[in-house]
């Protein structure tokens, strides 16, 4: 499959500004132009940061919750970095972990700027890694296209300068990053990631008991990959930040689409050079469609803007397929997976949303937020060939669930 986005027709009825239609194409004719199109290929990681002694509690939570497995692990001077791997086409799963309790850097700035993100100031999603057949000549266009790259006297952590990969500086927008690597993402002496170490054999067995319960449960074959990565942003960033997201990568805009209940629009991008979503999956950004101060007039919900005002620009949550079907007679897989889940502990902030009936639908839901991470994880089955990520009335209910569980209460005030 291939989408030529400067041909494609975005779904969706949120209204865009002209600017952002003049400036999406101009973006794709660039990338087309100067080769960016051509040097990038799918989404080969993706990167999230714990604080000092939650990697491992961390791995067992991602064991239990999701495909991901661990492959390998490292030291570099400032940070142990954990690989994961589900599907070999899919991405790989980086996980770093500061070495010292008192670490701090420009994550943990930000971090600390927020409420409830500066009770863990360290725990952050950090971003995607793209596969470019020249990370050099990739680094050189988007620093022309006034993209600014990570260098050494900018950030402490090694893992973004001196391996083989090259970052952005964080997004103003997102927060996020975006590294790119012509290395073969499973070539860890290439990659230079640090000096290898080993788990603990009692670290090695606990985590074996979480695949033994996958596996007897079921969980393993129900659960894939990593379907969409979801940011929230605030209103009047919607469009930069998107635009950004699409001069950094190879994908396109999908749609845009109001979800009126909750004053607010989910924006897909996608990489349309995809068969599966799952092998570079789509990012997401939702913003609010009235910043807070302006909606002080009108008292609409805005569950999203509070999220960032609460938590800063960052990711929200991660999604993961799960295959199409039911497992008992009246019960669909995501249903099972869920109540398999619940019985080990993990706590959801709503049932499962949506229906699948004899119609294309899709069912999801969203649980808390991990203690380790702060992300959510998001479960979704598209049943009978459902095309999307969403329905209208299912983003509504995630978003007021998630909502109600992300208040802040100072004076007052309860966000």
């Amino acid at each position: 499959m291939s989408i030529n986005p400067l041909e494609y027709q975005p779904g969706g009825d949120k209204k865009n500004s002209e600017f952002f239609d003049e400036y999406r194409m101009k973006i794709y004719e660039r990338r087309q132009s100067s080769g960016v199109d051509d040097l990038l290929k799918t989404m080969r990681g993706i990167v999230v940061q714990v604080e000092h002694g939650d990697a491992l509690p961390y791995l067992h939570e991602l064991y239990l919750m999701g495909p991901y497995r661990y492959t390998a692990s490292f030291w570099n001077t400032t940070h142990k970095v954990y690989v994961l791997t589900s599907e070999p086409e899919f991405p790989r799963l980086f996980v770093l972990e500061p070495l010292e309790k008192d670490y701090e850097d420009e994550i943990t700035m930000y971090n600390r700027l927020y409420p409830l993100s500066s009770q863990k100031p360290n725990a952050r999603y950090i971003g995607e890694i793209f596969s470019t057949k020249d990370v050099a000549e990739t680094q050189k266009t988007l620093e022309s296209h006034n993209i600014r790259f990570n260098y050494h006297h900018e950030t402490k952590n090694p893992f973004f300068t001196e391996s083989h990969f090259a970052f952005t500086f964080p997004s103003d927008f997102t927060c996020n990053r975006v590294g790119y690597t012509q290395v073969e993402i499973d070539d860890f002496n290439a990659l230079q990631l640090g000096t290898p170490f080993e788990l603990d054999a009692s670290v090695v067995d606990s985590l074996n008991q979480v695949v033994e319960f996958a596996e007897a449960e079921k969980l393993n074959s129900l659960v894939l990959g990593v379907d969409h990565l979801a940011t929230r942003i605030l209103a009047g960033e919607r469009e930069d930040a998107i635009l950004e997201f699409l001069t950094m990568s190879n994908h396109y805009f999908w749609g845009a689409y109001n979800i009126s209940a909750m004053n607010s629009s989910t924006n897909v991008t996608r990489n349309g050079y995809v068969d599966d979503d799952k092998k570079s999956p789509a990012k997401v950004f939702t913003a609010n469609n009235t910043p807070s101060f302006v909606n002080s007039f009108d008292n609409l919900p805005m569950p999203t803007e509070d999220f960032v005002r609460n938590y800063g620009r960052r990711l929200h949550h991660v999604a993961y397929e799960v295959v199409d079907g039911n497992h008992r007679a009246g019960e669909k897989n995501v249903d099972y997976v869920v109540n398999t889940l619940k019985d080990k502990g993990i706590p959801f902030l709503a049932h499962v949303v949506g229906e699948c009936l004899d119609e294309p639908n899709l069912k999801q839901i969203f649980s808390k937020h991990s203690d380790y991470s702060i992300l959510i994880t998001e479960y979704v089955e598209r049943c009978h060939g459902y095309e999307g990520f969403f329905t209208k009335s299912n983003v509504a209910a995630l978003t007021e669930a998630a909502g109600k569980d992300e208040r802040y209460e100072h004076g007052h005030v309860f966000d």
